[in-house]
């Protein structure tokens, strides 16, 4: 079965090494263009590029499928499959009609929950206890299409983004391998979403960074984990910005108002919440420094607390 695999992050870099090591035929593969990176802004290429260079995998990489010459150029690839893990761009009918046995997508939630492209961020800034992975036959509408299968994972109240992402990426590359062996040997199911029940998780911006402490300790937490690696929870104590990497409870509630500065102890600055409970930061990184553990900076640099 001729396959041409279609995908940018390190998740997707992943379910491709997984398809590679199955020995499946993929001849072809998309990724977004070179992006620059860095401070010298040099071209850097995506990790999907970067796996299929390593394996002699032919890599396309076009702005958009609007240009019919780049639609002809995959139809001549000639896929009985086409399948795409977080690319990046949407595929416009012409290129989903072109694989007899249809276009797949692999999506870290379960359908239709958290239809968009921040399904794994909004699972924790939304306090979920559980997510998952959907393989699902694509459609022209985003994330909608019939699902072949779902794995679901329990989420670690202190997981992080990047943390679960990673797990996910691990789940998600075992999924399409069984999905795509499921479709070659004609098992695969289709089941309609229910679009009434459909939730969304768009695209994170940095507006999302700043730290309410109006919200609750829980909320807070919630907002930290969810918003690593990018863009980062932040906040300004005493007139500096700083982005905050870690939280805990501190064990105890308190009258003062939210936001005050309540004590330095062993693992970090105490700082009250709207529900009356009290949050320890213990890892931050001030602006122009590096990430490091509260107590520790807060040794080098005494903050007047409220």
């Amino acid at each position: 079965m001729r396959i041409v695999f279609m995908g940018t992050p390190a998740i997707a870099a992943t379910c491709l090494d997984s398809l590679i090591r199955a020995g499946k035929e993929i001849v072809g593969v998309y990724t977004k263009p070179d992006t620059p990176k860095n401070r010298g802004m040099k071209m850097a290429m995506s990790e999907v590029k970067t796996r299929a260079l390593e394996a002699d995998i032919p890599v396309y990489q076009p702005a958009s499928f609007r240009d019919e010459g780049v639609v002809a150029e995959l139809a001549g690839l000639k896929p009985d499959l086409i399948a795409v893990v977080a690319y990046g761009k949407i595929l416009p009918l012409s290129v989903l009609e072109i694989p007899p046995l249809g276009c797949i997508n692999i999506h870290a939630s379960i359908l239709p929950k958290l239809r968009g492209s921040g399904p794994v961020q909004w699972a924790i800034l939304n306090g979920l206890e559980e997510t998952g992975v959907t393989a699902m036959y694509m459609a022209p509408e985003m994330d909608a299409g019939d699902i072949i299968s779902v794995r679901k994972t329990p989420i670690d109240p202190r997981e992080t983004s990047q943390e679960l992402l990673d797990r996910l990426a691990q789940i998600g590359a075992n999924l399409l391998c069984q999905t795509v062996e499921e479709i070659e040997n004609g098992t695969a199911k289709r089941t309609p979403q229910d679009a009434a029940q459909a939730t969304y998780a768009p695209m994170l911006t940095k507006e999302m960074s700043p730290i309410n402490w109006e919200n609750s300790y829980r909320q807070i937490i919630n907002q930290v984990r969810g918003l690593i690696p990018w863009p980062v929870a932040t906040t300004e104590l005493k007139g500096k910005r700083f982005k905050i990497f870690q939280v805990e409870p501190a064990g105890y509630s308190t009258e003062k108002k939210p936001g005050t500065l309540l004590q330095l102890s062993k693992k970090g600055l105490e700082v009250a919440c709207g529900d009356g409970q009290v949050l320890v930061i213990t890892q931050l990184q001030a602006e122009g420094g590096k990430r490091m553990a509260a107590s520790d900076y807060f040794r080098g640099h005494p903050i007047v607390l409220d």
